[in-house]
């Protein structure tokens, strides 16, 4: 059976705000330079300037599997997108440094929300044997957005727009939020919040709306896992039975983070600079490097309900330890500059492949459906919480140290992965979500 296309337009709609997802986080490479010459930021200034859409982004997380679960999926995401359009208009119109602060701290709330949000939404539509791609959707739209933000960048850089080029850089970025907020208003709420709320008859229809082949066969079986877990909107996730997904979720979430993947997109320009490229070549191979994490985040959909999660977690951790080694070594010795690229690039080409198209499919599986979009949220938030530290330690630890001692730690924390997804770790791949909430709950 093939998605109809009532399931692809509604899994591009969720998807879309992967894409914001994307743009928003990674445009700051283009204007960070800039803006630490306007306000004079100090390291640690410039690393707050990046870290507290961040900050925002954790909050954001958290807050809307509880918002989630209480209103459904489909509505948050509304919120989110008038989050984005906000963000991106106050910051390309920002009057001081704290309003830009201010501006960039709502999108990290929109961010985070849409990272829970997106991939649940679209896993509690997807029939079992296409969920992983679908949400695998979701991820591919937010490397979309990170090579959009790149060329973008580049494109206003050419325009030689001066002091204003940092504003239109970060502003644009409300056109796609408009046409986010436009189409949501076309899809339906996810089936099994409609069966959460006893709205059978709504749950069915847009089961039988998906092309789900045994409609009411899945439904009974939504409805049976409900009852099974005495499913309510209060429902807490950090409860003992639920500390093997929790484990799961936190854990993949910080590793997600601890290779490094963001401090790199966010300080990439600034990296290529430091290793004696030009302004101009850095903008060019920052799109190298994004259309490089498109391909290969294409190549992890595409295998990821083959090969399966834990398979391409591995694969990927042994190449990812490996090539940030070797940055951390150009770094170290100041020698072979060239190579620097190559192995950006191989490094992006690991990691998409793997923890950049595995990840929100796995959180969004490993949870039962009464505290699924609570349980994304956990996962999320340790994602961008690690992310925001990172954020923020990154120049300050580049400036204290050297350019090749984060490199050390991300090589080191990728090895302590590929060990504890080798032990711990379970295959998810082919099952459905009510199989996998009897299988991972503990008493």
């Amino acid at each position: 059976m093939r998605p109809n296309a009532n399931l692809i337009k509604t899994t591009l709609t969720g998807a879309l705000g992967g894409l914001l997802f994307g743009f928003d986080t990674v445009v700051i490479a283009g204007a960070i330079d800039a803006l630490v010459k306007l306000y004079g930021l100090n390291p640690r200034d410039e690393g707050y300037t990046v870290a507290i859409g961040l900050v925002g982004t954790v909050i954001g997380a958290l807050g809307a599997g509880w918002v989630g679960q209480k209103l459904g999926g489909r509505e948050t995401l509304r919120i989110t997108a008038v989050l984005y359009l906000v963000s991106a208009l106050g910051c390309g119109l920002a009057w001081n440094w704290p309003s830009f602060l201010l501006f960039r701290f709502v999108g990290g709330l929109g961010i985070g929300a849409s990272s829970v949000l997106g991939p649940v939404y679209i896993a509690e539509l997807s029939p079992a044997a296409w969920r992983g791609r679908l949400v695998g959707v979701f991820q591919f739209n937010v490397v979309f957005g990170i090579l959009v933000a790149y060329i973008s960048n580049y494109m206003i850089h050419l325009l030689h727009l001066g002091a204003a080029e940092w504003r239109w850089q970060v502003g644009v970025a409300a056109a796609p939020a408009i046409v986010f907020l436009l189409l949501l208003f076309g899809i339906p709420r996810s089936p099994r919040w409609s069966a959460s709320r006893n709205r059978v008859d709504e749950a069915l229809a847009v089961l039988k709306l998906m092309g789900e082949p045994e409609p009411q066969a899945e439904l009974d079986d939504i409805r049976a896992a409900l009852a099974e877990e005495h499913a309510s909107a209060h429902e807490p996730v950090f409860r003992w039975k639920y500390r093997y997904p929790l484990f799961l979720a936190i854990s993949i979430g910080a590793f997600n983070q601890l290779a490094g993947i963001n401090a790199i997109l966010y300080y990439l320009n600034s990296l290529f600079t430091n290793a004696g490229f030009s302004i101009l070549s850095s903008y060019q191979h920052a799109i190298a490097i994004g259309a490089t994490n498109l391909l290969f985040t294409v190549a992890g959909m595409s295998l990821i309900d083959k090969l399966g999660r834990k398979t391409l977690l591995l694969v990927g951790a042994a190449g990812c330890s490996s090539c940030l080694a070797g940055v951390a070594w150009v770094f170290g010795t100041r020698s072979h500059p060239g190579a620097l690229l190559w192995l950006l690039v191989t490094f992006i080409a690991f990691f998409s492949v793997s923890q950049g198209a595995v990840i929100w499919v796995y959180i969004g599986e490993i949870f039962p459906t009464s505290v699924r979009a609570k349980g994304q949220g956990v996962g999320s938030a340790s994602h961008w919480f690690m992310n925001a530290l990172i954020a923020q330690m990154f120049p300050v630890v580049v400036n204290r140290m050297s350019t090749a001692t984060p490199f050390i730690f991300f090589a080191a924390a990728t090895v302590a992965q590929l060990i504890v997804v080798a032990l711990f770790f379970p295959e998810t791949k082919g099952q459905t979500l009510e199989q996998l909430q009897r299988k991972l709950m503990r008493t």
